[in-house]
């Protein structure tokens, strides 16, 4: 589809408004005749995001597909989200080197129930359609599924990136996998999908749907990408599996302080795909911080404020940022310090390796990790940082004092 000179100026600028941070609309100028055809045919557009709920909180870098649909649906649109408990059963195995591990009938539905309840948070319900394709799925004979598997070619599979490099290296590949991106296409088919929406890890699976679709007589979705935010890492996808995410429903404070935690570099991004502020504000604002003219900590501290006020408000916004700057740049206490009673089942003869002891307040998960944690300069005791790993300490002079991992996490120890 080709955008004409017959599009009203209004379309094309909503279009233009909606692609704002995408990574890229197939076809070309797909979205602007869709959006046109909707108006010309007085009808909603329904925009499809399908979610396999293999991970049950939702992070900023999952928030920026939302975000989108929320702007499609304050255009008058619907959105349809097709919570994948069918297709959980077999695993997504986008950006997979081995066999993704299939989940139960339990798993899944208490990490759909999660789904439902946090959408809400970000999209409209009265314009939501949640439906789970087992609805459709699950129905389907053996022979309607050789049918489906007829219009799709393995060398088609086979042009993944994942199943390719597998397959060249010899390693396994199951037939149930080759079914995922046939599964997620004919959920375009079943609810007549206009516009497909999906981060870029899933390309194939959703130019899958357009192919399906016009293989079985309807007009292929558009498929709009959102690009993959960086996690807290600076490296890898955000990830609740990889630890470098922030959550929506994060205390406020948790996420300020995460995102101050971000690199400069990664400010632009953030802005862009987190927030609402204009991209020419953005410009000026990371300019200015470039010349020197801004402190670049101001201006994150003004990142950070956007997005908490978004899921927690504005009041909250502005607590969380007059304390973490109270903390971190006048180098006080938190203004509520959680206590942790340390028990002498943690002690071996009245003394407490530092290691068990971080993990016994929760500031650890294992020995290991609370091991990494020293050797990095991140533990302190009241306000001295700790350098060895094999230290010990005599629990009974613990008490009442300050243990602090990072620059957010502080517990004050009681062993009474």
């Amino acid at each position: 589809m080709e955008t004409t000179t017959t599009i009203p100026s209004d379309i094309l600028q909503q279009a233009e408004r909606l692609k704002r941070g995408t990574a890229g609309v197939i076809p070309e100028g797909g979205l602007e005749e869709k959006l046109w055809k909707a108006r010309q045919e007085n009808r909603p557009l329904r925009i499809k995001l399908g979610l396999d709920p293999t991970a049950p909180d939702i992070h900023l870098g999952f928030a920026v597909v939302l975000r989108k649909l929320r702007q499609f649906q304050d255009l008058g649109h619907q959105v349809v989200i097709i919570v994948g408990d069918y297709t959980a059963l077999i695993g997504d195995p986008s950006g997979r080197s081995t066999t993704r591990p299939m989940l139960s009938q339990e798993e899944i539905a208490a990490n759909a129930r999660t789904y439902v309840e946090q959408l809400t948070r970000i999209l409209d319900r009265e314009r939501t359609e949640v439906r789970f394709n087992s609805e459709w799925l699950g129905r389907l004979t053996f022979a309607d599924v050789v049918h489906l598997a007829a219009k799709m070619t393995v060398a088609q599979v086979l042009q993944r990136e994942d199943f390719a490099n597998r397959y060249a290296q010899g390693l396994p590949i199951g037939l149930h996998e080759l079914l995922y991106p046939l599964a997620q296409a004919y959920d375009s088919v079943v609810i007549k999908a206009d516009i497909e929406m999906g981060g870029l890890d899933q390309t194939f699976n959703i130019l899958a749907g357009r192919d399906l679709q016009r293989e079985m007589g309807q007009e292929p979705q558009v498929a709009l990408f959102m690009p993959l935010l960086v996690g807290l890492d600076g490296v890898k996808k955000m990830s609740k599996s990889l630890g470098n995410y922030v959550g929506i429903t994060e205390p406020p404070l948790d996420m300020y302080g995460k995102l101050m935690s971000i690199s400069d570099a990664m400010m632009r991004d953030y802005f862009v795909l987190c927030t609402d502020v204009s991209l020419e504000e953005i410009e000026e604002l990371l300019q200015r911080a470039s010349k020197g003219e801004v402190n670049p900590k101001d201006v994150k501290r003004r990142l950070a404020r956007e997005i908490v006020t978004i899921y927690h408000g504005a009041k909250a916004a502005e607590e969380a940022d007059v304390e973490w700057n109270r903390v971190h740049a006048a180098g006080e206490l938190p203004t509520e310090v959680p206590e942790v009673a340390i028990g002498p089942e943690h002690a071996r003869e009245g003394r407490i390796w530092i290691c068990r002891l971080l993990v016994a307040a929760g500031l650890a998960k294992s020995n290991n990790e609370a091991r990494r944690l020293i050797e990095q300069g991140g533990v302190e005791l009241d306000g001295k940082r700790v350098q060895d790993a094999s230290a010990e300490f005599d629990l009974a002079a613990l008490e009442g004092r300050l243990l602090r991992v990072g620059a957010r996490r502080f517990v004050r120890i009681r062993t009474g």
